[in-house]
Parts: C-alpha cells; sequence; structure tokens
C-alpha cells in the first residue's frame, strides 16, 4: 500500500514539474514584447505616385449610385494590393459636361477609409500634401470609394488579396458595389 502510495505522489509531483516547465518556457508575452491580445498598430508603407496616366484601354466604368450625376472608371492596370492593408487604385471622374479628374488613391478595409495620395493634372502626377485617411461615406450620391469597397477591394472588412477578383468583381455585369434599381421584374430601368 505504501508503494502504491509513493507512485502516485511521485506522478503527481512529475506533472506539476512538467506543467511548471512548459509555462516557463512560455515566457511573459508582456516582457517579451509581443501581446497577441493588444490592438493592431497600423503602419503604412512607402507609397510613389504612378508614372503614367491612366491606360485608357484598361478603364473600367462602375456603377455608383441612382442618384449620382458622375461617371467613374477604375485603371485595372493601376490597382495595387499592398502588403500594408492598402489598396492603390487610379480612378477617373466624370462630370455630365465631359470635365474628368483622375485621382490616385487608396482604400483600407479594416477600417473602411481612403485616401487620397495626388491628382492628375497637366499632363502629370502631383501629390497631395494633405493627405489623411479619410472615413468612407457610405450614404451620399457620390461614394465611390464605399462602392469600390463594398464590390471589389474588400471582403467585408478584409483586404481582398487577388487581383483577378477585383477585376472580376469590378465587370459592370456583375458589381455588387450598388445594386443597380431594377422594376419589379428585375429589369434594369
Amino acid at each position: 500500500m505504501t508503494t502504491h502510495y509513493f507512485d502516485r505522489i511521485a506522478l503527481y509531483s512529475f506533472g506539476v514539474a512538467l506543467c511548471t516547465a512548459l509555462v516557463g518556457c512560455a515566457g511573459d508575452p508582456l516582457e517579451s514584447g509581443v501581446d497577441p491580445f493588444a490592438p493592431m498598430i497600423f503602419k503604412e508603407g512607402s507609397t510613389a505616385m504612378p508614372l503614367n496616366p491612366p491606360n485608357k484601354a484598361s478603364l473600367q466604368p462602375f456603377y455608383v449610385s441612382q442618384q449620382t450625376v458622375f461617371k467613374f472608371a477604375v485603371d485595372t492596370d493601376s490597382i495595387l494590393i499592398g502588403a500594408d492593408g492598402i489598396t492603390r487604385y487610379t480612378v477617373v471622374l466624370t462630370s455630365p459636361n465631359g470635365n474628368t479628374q483622375t485621382q490616385y488613391e487608396g482604400i483600407r478595409c479594416d477600417s473602411f477609409q481612403w485616401r487620397l495620395y495626388g491628382t492628375f493634372d497637366n499632363n502629370k502626377w502631383q501629390e497631395n500634401p494633405l493627405s489623411t485617411w479619410l472615413p468612407i461615406k457610405d450614404h451620399t450620391p457620390n461614394r465611390y470609394q464605399a462602392a469600390l469597397a463594398q464590390g471589389a477591394f474588400c471582403s467585408f472588412n478584409t483586404q481582398e488579396k487577388n487581383l483577378k477578383s477585383i477585376v472580376k468583381s469590378l465587370n459592370p455585369n456583375g458589381f455588387t458595389g450598388q445594386t443597380k434599381p431594377t422594376n419589379s421584374f428585375g429589369v434594369v430601368n
């Protein structure tokens, strides 16, 4: 009986020693500087302005809303999926009288924000010195950043990493950034 008793004590002692060793090896996340529960700090990578104007052959128009009078198109050759979580792209805005404005922008899916890096004016790119991250407005007529984020660049709050999926999503027949108005038979007005 005493042998059985000492065997149990030895087994429990071994278990306690093993658990203590494993906990000791794990280390203190605060001491090591890596806390798995700490919020992630966003660090934006460097952004270079495009070298060329938008490629007219690769401009893909997309639907924004029933209320807008502008037309919008993305240069699919300019789309860059950044490792920093930012999708950068060139967008061309066309007013009803035919005037165009070309902008180089970025979208963050995790925070639903956009940033204007620069504009194409007088045949050259001009960097925006006041560039900052702004919230994407979802309920305005010219909500093209929201349409791009919701319909192509983001999958909920994560960045779409596949360029082919983004380009396919921008197809006007399958674009979901804003539902095209239809009548009760599903016919586009």
